[in-house]
């Protein structure tokens, strides 16, 4: 079952539907990743909405593979907004279970390796810092207390 679960989780995102990735989640979710931090519950699922909704009609892809009944690996590429920078992001994710749902989504990857390619030079100096992820998780995180507050209108 719970191979099954990460392998339509990562379908579902590879086809940007935040919906059916969400229904994989538990109601008490909590995902973590160098990005973003750590985030619970509704939270949680919407920053998947955030992120499918900035991608669509853009050119993204997502591979996953070496899927287990707890971990997966997968891979992302997509354009960086801000910069117009191409990404491609190797991701090692950790999941956990209750009640035949995802209730621990742990996502793990090179933040410095992502700075490079996001930030160029800039990603390149900074993206190994803990001075550049802190200001990274409040950014992330700004964007999606916006897009929630703006999706409570």
């Amino acid at each position: 079952m719970s191979v099954a679960t990460i392998e339509n989780f990562y379908e579902a995102f590879n086809n940007l539907d935040a919906k059916t990735m969400c229904s994989f989640y538990h109601d008490a979710i909590v995902f973590e990743d160098p990005a973003f931090g750590k985030l619970q519950g509704d939270r949680a699922k919407a920053m998947w909405f955030m992120l499918c909704e900035s991608q669509q009609g853009k050119s993204f892809k997502v591979e996953a593979s070496d899927i287990t009944a707890n971990s997966a690996h997968w891979e992302a590429y997509y354009t960086f907004s801000k910069t117009g920078r191409r990404i491609h992001n190797r991701i090692d994710a950790s999941f956990e279970f209750k009640d035949g749902l995802i209730i621990k989504h742990s996502d793990h990857f090179n933040l410095h390796r992502w700075a490079k390619q996001a930030l160029g030079f800039k990603g390149l100096i900074l993206g190994g810092t803990g001075f550049f992820k802190s200001k990274l998780n409040k950014q992330t995180n700004y964007l999606l207390d916006k897009y929630i507050n703006k999706k409570a209108i």
